[in-house]
């Protein structure tokens, strides 16, 4: 059915399989980034795909060459949602019928987007917590109900579908050089079809693989020489948040990457706030994902000519204020605290008279008296106007003998209240 590997004869082959199926994707320069960056910045807009991301160029040309056997057996998949619309929208097309394995945490919009592409054609089954979940459920149910599974990055078709990102992109490009290239990873599937298309057609070109810094699979499976499995990921970057990467991904993206970034999850929400605010671009967290990255790399890049795979759009709107939460957390620009009040009446308003600047804005407090003892504690929230005003803000609680503790230095503490 396939290659061993992913070839660039694969990646053109699957190009013209997709030809009047997908959008050929935009690629547009984004003058923000290049002024923050001093640099040439393009972005490959994915979020502007058929299904609003890049995934239905792997599931479809791996669909589109099932035999007619293999395609009356029908297919399953496992997805956190965006590889579920890229096959659901295959199926619906290629006239398949399909199953889709999601982890109960996916978000409504991408459950109620799949249900809505595949039509008829497709069921959905709502399984596990994470990816990894929702797969062994969906490998379970092929080898019971002899089905087809449709991998969501981990085959030679499935990377050779994503490889066409990297066809246009140069085409896009014209004789204009590409010096770095940022792809956001999870699985690997569209790095790894990536780097098989520029090292052979451009290969000066160093691509940078971005993963979020809750799901280090990649990095971590590159350090050991080896696909590891993670104990435990931060689910939160939902595309992009796998415990374990593909077999025929890794040795690709371990010999072809020019380096590895790991972003903090905060600054993936305030990158996606900056290309709301700026160019009123809805971006999904792991579609901003390698555009976060370009805060962290901003020393390699002046004068350079850099592209950023945008790599989809499917932001729930429900997330919007968890995004800007963890924005403002991490722009340090928001605290938590513990704080043990006096049972005593006052104590409220010396803290916000005398600890509390005209910066500092109370966004939480709860508070429940004990008139058994002499304090009590209240759980505390401060918005503030710029991170400088944090360490102000601590030399007032201990000048005036505030018995507080600052959440974020107990990560488990922080996770159970906020």
């Amino acid at each position: 059915m396939a290659n061993a590997n992913p070839t660039v004869q694969g990646i053109l082959k699957a190009a013209t399989v997709l030809e009047n199926v997908i959008e050929r994707t935009p690629l547009k320069y984004n003058q923000f980034l290049s002024e923050e960056c001093k640099a040439n910045v393009y972005l490959k807009r994915e979020d502007l795909q058929v299904v609003r991301s890049y995934k239905i160029r792997g599931a479809y040309t791996f669909m589109a060459q099932l035999s007619s056997k293999q395609k009356k057996q029908g297919v399953v998949c496992s997805s956190a949602g965006n590889h579920a619309q890229g096959f659901a929208l295959s199926c619906s097309l290629l006239k398949i019928k399909g199953t889709v394995f999601m982890p109960v945490t996916t978000p409504k919009q991408k459950v109620n987007s799949v249900a809505r592409l595949g039509k008829q054609y497709v069921d959905i089954v709502l399984h596990g917590d994470t990816y990894d979940d929702a797969k062994s459920a969906a490998l379970k149910y092929v080898q019971k109900e002899d089905k087809i599974f449709v991998p969501p990055f981990d085959h030679p078709l499935i990377i050779e579908g994503q490889g066409t990102v990297a066809v246009e992109i140069l085409e896009q490009m014209g004789k204009e050089k590409i010096d770095y290239l940022f792809a956001p990873i999870g699985g690997g599937g569209l790095a790894a079809g990536l780097i098989t298309y520029f090292k052979e057609v451009s290969p000066h070109t160093k691509i940078i693989g971005v993963e979020p810094k809750g799901a280090p699979a990649m990095q971590e499976s590159i350090a050991r020489n080896k696909v590891i499995t993670l104990d435990k990921i931060d689910n939160f970057v939902d595309g992009a948040a796998v415990k374990q990467v593909g077999f025929h991904t890794f040795p690709i993206c371990r010999d072809g990457l020019t380096d590895m970034l790991l972003i903090p999850e905060g600054a993936v929400c305030t990158r996606i706030l900056q290309l709301y605010n700026q160019d009123a671009i809805v971006a999904e967290p792991a579609g901003a994902l390698s555009i976060a990255a370009l805060g962290f790399y901003k020393e390699h890049l002046k004068g350079k000519n850099v592209v950023c795979i945008l790599s989809g759009g499917n932001n729930d709107i429900e997330r919007m204020p968890d995004i800007k939460e963890r924005s403002l957390i991490f722009e340090g620009l928001k605290h938590y605290f513990i704080i043990k009040f006096p049972q005593r009446s006052g104590a409220l308003r010396q803290f916000v008279n005398k600890v509390l600047s005209e910066n500092d804005d109370i966004t939480l407090f709860e508070y429940t008296k004990k008139n058994s003892k002499e304090s009590g504690p209240a759980l505390v929230g401060i918005e503030q106007k710029n991170r400088e005003d944090y360490e102000a803000l601590l030399a007032r609680m201990k000048k005036y003998k505030v018995d507080f503790i600052p959440l974020h230095e107990n990560p488990m503490l922080f996770n159970f209240l906020i």
